[in-house]
């Protein structure tokens, strides 16, 4: 596949197992961009047999493809060079997988980061990330991390009212350090259909100044020369199917941006976030990233050109659709028990530990038995997980082979919110994860052990009893 292929729609690489007539899942059809069946009958990712990796590394095991991040990454760059005549930035938002071998990728493929905690931050910067490119989000930011951010040249996104003026401050405390460079963002008023809790861009919003402060917004600015403003930012939500919000967005803020010249203030540079979905399931139908870029695109300079406004440098930060179908979970199946004439239930290593979405937003997925591709689909199930929850369901009434203990499990796409929202619920360590490319796998992330679980604990002398 070509790496500046400009729909990243996930393509299925054909089986080399001599059992192709054999019915197989239209579902495998959403794993990473070099997933094939070898002649064991076995799923392979980036060359590497994922039945071994969990050998070699136990599951649950998180399995990223180096090859369909970098795809992704070089989509998006290639695709604004194509389709924006103006300067353009892609950013990665690293809430979705921020971790230090993911960070240097991403970067190395001429990304930028978007941070949203100090810890993110301090990653990044540890990964080799030029601080120039790097920018801290959050709607309550501490001080100190405004301050790591500000001691390092990175872009501060401010979102409210007391940390615009913690910062006014903190320029005049340290004058030493420069003008602080910032951009503002924004609730935009636009609400696109997903799930509730990750709509960002509609009024009721505890992200970004309510368009109506803005005003306040801008006089405020224009008397901090401590204060570098270079930019505007919104964003209107996640895993979104729609292309119009993302072009009306382009709208919103051309207007802000002709309202901050009239204030005295030069806005060159517009951040419009991302928002785009991914496919989870076989009847997931989202933009492929050129749609999307050149929407966007066209948007802004529409927007730009209607109010004679030169073009500004136009950033972006997709997260989820540049790792999101980069990745697979590895589990090993453990126990079964059928509820007669209701379901049932087969239970895996893992779960809401390792992959909170399903409880938390609803979110579905959809999985295959690694260590027999082509056997065909027998019995209705549903994956449960191992934790004391009964709402500890990854997926519900889903078709697979029939299965039984000690079978490999691989649910797909699972690179964006996974490991960032994994928890040590009913003590479980955390799981590793490996990165593979061409036949080669590195661990990128440890497994914890029960040691490290108790790392942080303590144990005060007085509760001792001898």
């Amino acid at each position: 596949m070509n790496l500046t292929e400009p729909n990243c729609g996930l393509k299925y690489l054909p089986s080399t197992s001599s059992s192709q007539s054999k019915p197989r899942s239209p579902n495998q059809e959403l794993l990473p961009l070099t997933a094939k069946v070898n002649s064991r009958d076995c799923l392979e990712i980036g060359g590497c047999d994922i039945t071994t990796l969990v050998e070699k590394f136990g599951s649950p095991l998180y399995v990223l493809d180096e090859f369909t991040l970098r795809t992704a990454c070089r989509q998006f760059r290639d695709a604004f060079k194509t389709y924006y005549p103006g300067e353009s930035q892609v950013i990665y938002a690293s809430k979705a997988w921020n971790c230090l071998a993911v960070c240097h990728i991403v970067s190395s493929e001429g990304l930028g980061l978007d941070v949203a905690s100090g810890g993110e931050l301090y990653t990044a910067l540890k990964a080799g990330v030029s601080p120039e490119k790097i920018y801290l989000h959050g709607n309550n930011k501490s001080v100190g991390e405004l301050s790591l951010a500000i001691e390092n040249n990175c872009t501060i996104i401010v979102d409210n009212w007391l940390e615009l003026k913690t910062l006014a401050q903190i320029g005049l405390d340290r004058p030493e350090t420069g003008p602080i460079s910032i951009m503002v963002r924004l609730t935009p008023g636009i609400e696109c259909h997903t799930h509730e809790y990750i709509r960002t861009g509609h009024i009721d919003s505890k992200f970004g100044f309510d368009p109506n402060d803005m005003d306040e917004v801008f006089i405020f600015i224009s008397k901090q020369p401590q204060l570098n403003l270079t930019g505007l930012h919104a964003h209107i939500g996640s895993q979104i199917f729609e292309l119009q919000p993302h072009r009306d967005l382009g709208e919103v803020l051309a207007e802000w941006m002709k309202k901050a010249g009239d204030r005295g203030l030069k806005i060159t540079e517009l951040n419009v976030g991302c928002g785009l979905g991914i496919r989870y399931t076989e009847t997931d139908d989202p933009p492929s990233i050129e749609e999307w870029v050149k929407t966007v695109s066209e948007g802004v300079v529409a927007a730009c050109k209607s109010r004679q406004l030169p073009l500004p440098k136009l950033f972006s930060e997709p997260g989820r659709s540049l790792i999101g179908s980069s990745c697979v979970t590895a589990y090993t199946v453990g126990n079964r028990k059928t509820v007669p004439d209701i379901r049932t239930y087969v239970a895996i290593d893992g779960g809401m530990s390792d992959n909170p979405r399903p409880i938390t937003y609803e979110s579905l997925y959809r999985a295959v038995v690694a260590n027999r591709m082509s056997d065909p689909l027998k019995e209705k199930v549903t994956i449960a997980g191992k934790h004391c929850e009964s709402g500890d369901v990854l997926i519900k009434d889903y078709q697979l082979p029939e299965t039984t203990p000690g079978d490999i499990l691989v649910v797909m796409g699972t690179g964006a919110y996974n490991y960032s929202m994994a928890s040590n619920y009913n003590r479980l360590p955390r799981s590793g994860a490996v990165l593979v490319s061409e036949g080669e796998a590195n661990l990128i992330l440890q497994r914890e052990t029960y040691e490290d679980l108790l790392r942080q604990d303590l144990l005060p002398e007085r509760l001792v009893i001898d």
